[in-house]
């Protein structure tokens, strides 16, 4: 069963399709009468290669619409997609180890890359132990009949900020349901169009921002990561007349510090309904600097949609839907044990007084919806009352059945059913409050203390900024500690934040702080790789790196 999700490759609309965004500044469009028939014609070409449904295929391709062919190809000939992201800033040894992990684990039928690619991944399928000739993308010169489907609409590579990446097995029904979820929760309504730069190769981009408009046949803009980076005004156009899309709290504060108004002048974006914020914790302040700089052309605040959501829940789990300005609060830390009540000191709807905001401050994401149950357990996974902190459970059918091929994780575990997300929260006036990874977080006196709160913290002691900043809970025997990764040539505000930290953890935790370019190794969502950069640097594998005595 497929749900729908493939139907349009049978029955595509013409007129509508995706906007490719190219280097020149131009947009190519291509109707979805044209990528279904490319589809089938490349479905043509996979079964000829012994393609059977149900099979894995894994993709190394860049963002474009020979992507977006052979996306929709394998889904065509019946087997099961696995997207691996192209080569971003990491090295070609590290960048072949982390896709032969990946391959080991996916045992695919069939490996593509693109010509520019091949090379590459040639050698990770060598290291993988597999055939190491990578097929190239091509097409049939009849189209053919849309096969019947596996059980698995694809494997979802959890991003790997912890240990190895592990495959999510997303089923047909998980997929369906949370489209619908997404579909709902964002108020897609027909022909409305969205406007996206998220790789396609994480489950915000894939799930969020492109499988789920492109099963309703609506109107696509495609930008890259890249092209974000260096043209963040480009995206923001894009709502003159788009209506919905999502990014990282980061997005949006890296758009108010590089957009300047006489960019957008002539815009109108009283339109835009969803913004959604998700994928790494909110900072109100980022929020509020956006919506102040987009105001003046009509931008809401109503617009924001925090929202919460992981791998193994296929995507989304909540979203606020309501038409308001999200809520912030700022919880006691003192107050911060797991089972115990949270004491909320303040809370605010977002506005302009979320500009003076400090640390401490967490967004709420939401109410979930009654066919996605989400609880909080204690840690013997009793459920918890309204208020009380603990770890977010979620039910529902885009609760995925488990890690391919018997993997296992530290935190998130799949039982009964449910999916135990490794996540902290608690609920506070109906809404969802998430705090963090339970693995991001360091025991003190009794309470949790997350390593997010703390890179706010030293990003306002060092000027540096969030996105140069990242914290690491450093794990040890009979002692407590944390590393501070720091891109930055040198460090006068070391004896500040060492400050900082002993009267925020006390004295009897170590702090080891390590300078210098490019430390910060990032997953393909953005998300730092917290304790793979302590073991590069533990190993000595950390070129540049210095430690401040």
């Amino acid at each position: 069963m497929t749900s729908g999700l493939r139907d349009w490759l049978d029955k595509p609309r013409a007129g509508r399709g995706i906007h490719l965004a190219g280097d020149d500044g131009g947009w190519e469009f291509r109707e979805y009468t044209d990528l279904a028939a490319a589809a089938r014609r490349t479905a043509g070409a996979l079964v000829a290669e012994g393609i059977e449904p149900g099979d894995v295929v894994c993709m190394v391709l860049p963002t474009d619409f020979t992507l977006a062919e052979t996306y929709f190809g394998v889904w065509a000939a019946g087997a099961t997609t696995c997207l691996i992201t192209p080569p971003l800033f990491q090295d070609g040894d590290d960048y072949v180890a982390h896709v032969a992990a990946i391959l080991r684990q996916a045992r695919p039928k069939l490996t593509i890359a693109s010509a520019d690619l091949a090379d590459l991944t040639s050698r990770a399928l060598a290291a993988a132990g597999l055939p190491d000739r990578p097929w190239l993308p091509r097409q049939a010169d009849e189209e053919i009949e849309v096969r019947p489907a596996g059980e698995l609409a694809l494997l979802q590579f959890t991003s790997g900020s912890s240990g190895d990446p592990r495959g999510v097995m997303v089923t047909w029904p998980n997929l369906a349901a949370n489209a619908d979820l997404i579909a709902r929760s964002a108020g897609f309504e027909e022909g409305e169009e969205i406007a996206t730069w998220l790789p396609l190769y994480h489950d915000m981009g894939l799930i969020g921002t492109f499988l789920t408009p492109a099963s309703r046949q609506t109107d696509i803009r495609l930008m890259r990561p890249d092209q974000f980076i260096r043209n963040p005004a480009r995206w923001i156009r894009c709502f003159d007349t788009a209506r919905h899309t999502a990014a990282p709290p980061f997005a949006y504060a890296y758009t108010a510090r590089r957009v300047k108004p006489e960019q957008l002048d002539g815009l109108d974006l009283s339109g835009w309904k969803t913004a959604l914020v998700g994928a790494e914790p909110i900072d109100p302040r980022s929020l509020e600097q956006f919506a102040r700089l987009l105001e003046p052309f009509g931008f809401s605040r109503h617009a924001f949609k925090p929202a919460f959501g992981m791998a193994e829940t296929t995507l989304l789990v909540t979203m606020d839907q309501v038409a308001r300005d999200p809520l912030a609060v700022q919880p006691d830390n003192e107050s911060l044990s797991f089972g115990e009540p949270v004491r909320i000191l303040e809370q605010r709807p977002l506005g302009p007084e979320a500009l003076d905001v400090k640390t401490g401050w967490v967004v709420g994401t939401g109410t979930p919806e009654d066919d996605v149950p989400v609880t909080i357990v204690d840690d013997g996974g009793r459920e918890l009352p309204a208020g009380h902190l603990g770890e977010i459970v979620v039910g529902g059918e885009s609760c995925c059945p488990g890690y391919y091929a018997g993997a296992e994780a530290k935190s998130t575990r799949f039982i009964d059913g449910k999916v135990y997300t490794g996540d902290a929260g608690f609920f506070h006036d109906g809404q969802l409050f998430v705090l963090g990874r339970m693995g991001d977080s360091i025991k003190v006196r009794g309470r949790s203390v997350y390593v997010e709160d703390l890179e706010s913290k030293i990003a306002e002691v060092t000027r540096l900024g969030r996105g140069r900043i990242v914290v690491v809970s450093v794990p040890g025997v009979g002692s407590r500690g944390i590393a501070l990764f720091a891109e930055t040539g040198d460090a006068p505000w070391a004896g500040d934040v060492r400050r900082v930290l002993g009267r925020r953890l006390g004295q009897d935790v170590a702090v080891t702080i390590v300078v210098g370019s490019g430390l910060i190794q990032r997953t393909s969502s953005g998300k730092p790789r917290r304790r793979y950069m302590w073991e590069l640097l533990q190993a000595g594998r950390m070129p540049g790196a210095t430690i401040v005595e």
